[in-house]
């Protein structure tokens, strides 16, 4: 019998746990999968909640209840700690504190948002990266009616859809309402300076300039007090609303075991297999791929990481290979919604297109993750 434990409740967790109980005999393998929460949360919807146009039971589901009815033993705990080279997992609170073995591991812990890094961030900006997070901006966006809207992402940020659905929505509500007020789009960067920044910013640019949203690229913020944001070259913008992307790095759960880049992401192969661990995966947010990080992406890498380490339980070589590409709708709320798609690790291969088709979509990929998974 081996010991499956699979560590993170996000998308490449969730995914990963139930191909592998789809495909494992249950009575031959244990599948446990560990989450510091026992709601899972659809994040794409975020921007939607922040607007009210969910509610936070729309968006999430119990994690227990749909994993024990696939066969899988759900344990809400934090993970402290993980030694790949004696495969254990030190977790902490919850439903179990202590050391727990495993035979295979699937590392989907996710990142964290590293906001110590902007100065000042926690106290004054908001961000849309959490259901309490979604709530209290959108607290601040029923009473903004006049001023200054300043949205975008600090250096090191690695999601740029929900910056620009809320520039669309804030637009869309202050155009309804006759308010008076600007919303400016910053980036730390210019478009092309990293992977599909030149391919979206040209594609949305007719829409949000159409709606008065003007954006300033090169900007990368440093610090932020209670009246404006400051770029590490001393230069301010106002603002009387503010929401940004922080920083993202890899969790602490592999420091010090050289599995790691610099940023604390953990190092994979194309089979989704750890460089430099026997019997362990990775999927989602915690790996060291360039561009953005998304659930699409998790999702695959889980599909990809499951049925490899299925392969190497039945002493078969893993073949499964992952292709990095992103597939991403920002939902201007109609016709200006954009899709793109693009390989990213084949240069020029991309698809962009248009219409209401792709804001439904998203409404339509939503329930059916929420109907399928609840």
């Amino acid at each position: 019998m081996a010991n499956v434990l699979i560590t993170g409740g996000g998308f490449g967790g969730v995914v990963a746990a139930e191909r592998l109980a789809r495909t494992l005999d249950a009575a031959q393998h244990q599948i446990t999968l560990v989450s510091r929460t026992r709601r899972f949360t659809f994040y794409p919807a975020l921007v939607r909640l922040a607007f009210g146009e969910a509610d936070a039971e729309d968006i999430s589901y119990d994690l227990r209840e749909a994993l024990v009815g696939r066969g899988v033993r759900f344990v809400e705990a934090t993970v402290a700690r993980v030694n790949p080279f004696d495969r254990s997992v030190t977790l902490t609170g919850g439903d179990f504190a202590g050391e727990i073995k495993y035979d295979y591991l699937v590392y989907a812990l996710g990142r964290r948002l590293a906001t110590e890094r902007v100065k000042g961030f926690f106290e004054h900006a908001h961000h849309l990266l959490s259901v309490e997070s979604a709530l209290k901006f959108g607290e601040a966006v029923r009473n903004f009616h006049e001023g200054h809207a300043v949205l975008g992402s600090c250096p090191g940020a690695r999601l740029e859809v929900p910056v620009y659905e809320t520039a669309f929505a804030l637009a869309h509500r202050l155009k309804a309402e006759g308010a008076r007020a600007r919303i400016t789009v910053i980036s730390p960067d210019y478009p092309s300076e990293h992977p599909t920044g030149a391919d979206l910013a040209r594609a949305l640019r007719p829409a949000l300039e159409e709606l008065g949203v003007e954006s300033l690229y090169d900007f990368p913020v440093a610090e932020v007090n209670a009246e404006a944001v400051r770029a590490s070259d001393g230069r301010e913008v106002e603002y009387d609303l503010l929401m940004l992307v922080p920083p993202f790095e890899g969790t602490s759960a592999l420091a010090g075991t050289g599995l790691t880049d610099e940023e604390g992401f953990v190092r994979v192969d194309h089979t989704m297999r750890v460089i430099g661990a026997e019997r362990m995966y990775a999927a989602g947010d915690a790996v060291y791929f360039s561009g953005p990080k998304m659930g699409h992406m998790a999702v695959r890498q889980a599909e990809v990481a499951a049925e490899n380490l299925v392969a190497e339980l039945e002493g078969r070589a893993p073949q499964a290979l992952y292709e990095h590409e992103v597939t991403l709708v920002v939902d201007a709320g109609g016709k200006d919604s954009v899709y793109l798609h693009k390989k990213l690790w084949d240069e020029g291969e991309k698809s962009v297109s248009w219409g209401r088709f792709w804001s439904w979509a998203k409404r339509v990929h939503e329930k059916y993750w929420q109907a399928k998974h609840s």
